[in-house]
């Protein structure tokens, strides 16, 4: 990527990190099954295979770990997407290695944001570990690295020769969509406490890195060259649409771990994540991620627009 001068901007929305951030003040949330009974550990109409014909003639004991596993499943794949795609874009900008300058603001920022998502991780994994343990629900070995390598495969094909700009949009992407999770999980007061505190810590730091990612990619638009900004624009749509695939391999896991068999476990993949199901959730999650494409003047490069409608982004 060729540099250019750059232009300096505000880290405004890190700027009361030290006072706001979760890693500097949370509290550690604990779960207590005795004052949760009654309450469930995940929305059940955001586990979208319980509906399913298949699932719903499963026993109630069944469902309820199907949905404690989902909720696992949420809780593991941020530790996984937090430290090994979020950080590696973070650590890309603290360390000043983008190809081009970065205001030192930026850096800092980075560096806040680095912490940020270490500590979700670490909070993540400290809420599911504490909820196997009271519940005697395991958690699976799953295993979210083949979802990273299916990212970074996807990076490599459409920026083949850009491998940095690659893994630097992947960040701005997964930390831009906007998912139902953290908005609807912690104020819906039929689920488990402990599991709305920890969403609605995590919501409260996302919010800033959302604000901060949509500005550095300002800056980031402005050091491309115009041939390389037209190939951005068109790689774009199959990024975010690689960062928002679903990643199937734990779900057909916990059906089969609640009893359906191979055949009818793919059958439900294949009616609740195939088809429509993914075009509807992509333009969807993608909206904040589109508009942020638009106010940088990306849809108006030639035929981007249309490259953007292609993959369900309107």
């Amino acid at each position: 990527m060729t540099a250019k001068p750059h232009r300096s901007g505000a880290g405004a929305p890190m700027k009361d990190w030290y006072d706001a951030a979760g890693v500097r003040g949370g509290t550690r949330r604990t779960f207590h099954r005795e004052l949760e009974e009654g309450l469930v550990f995940f929305p059940p109409e955001l586990v979208p295979y319980l509906a399913h014909e298949a699932v719903r003639t499963l026993p109630d004991s069944a469902s309820r770990e199907l949905t404690v596993r989902h909720l696992y499943q949420f809780l593991l794949s941020a530790t996984e997407l937090e430290t090994r795609v979020v950080n590696r874009g973070a650590e890309l900008i603290a360390g000043n290695r983008l190809g081009f300058e970065v205001p030192r603001s930026h850096r800092l920022d980075a560096y806040r944001i680095y912490c940020d998502e270490g500590y979700h991780s670490l909070y993540s994994l400290d809420l599911a570990d504490q909820i196997a343990t009271v519940t005697g629900i395991p958690i699976p070995r799953w295993d979210y690295g083949g979802f990273v390598e299916q990212l970074d495969l996807a990076a490599d094909t459409i920026l083949p020769d850009e491998p940095v700009l690659a893994h630097l949009l992947q960040t701005v992407v997964f930390e831009t969509l906007i998912t139902a999770v953290l908005n609807e999980v912690p104020t819906n007061p039929a689920v488990v406490t402990a599991v709305r505190d920890v969403t609605r810590d995590h919501a409260r730091d996302e919010g800033r890195h959302h604000r901060f990612f949509a500005g550095f990619f300002h800056l980031l638009w402005s050091q491309l060259e115009p041939a390389l900004r037209t190939r951005v624009g068109h790689a774009l749509p199959p990024l975010i649409e690689a960062c928002i695939a679903w990643d199937a391999a734990p779900v057909r896991s916990s059906l089969l771990l609640a009893g359906l068999d191979e055949s009818t476990a793919d059958s439900v993949l294949r009616d609740v994540y195939g088809g429509t199901a993914t075009t509807s959730r992509i333009g969807t999650v993608a909206q904040a991620t589109r508009r942020m494409c638009e106010s940088a003047g990306v849809l108006d490069l030639p035929a981007v627009r249309e490259t953007f409608a292609a993959h369900g982004i309107e």
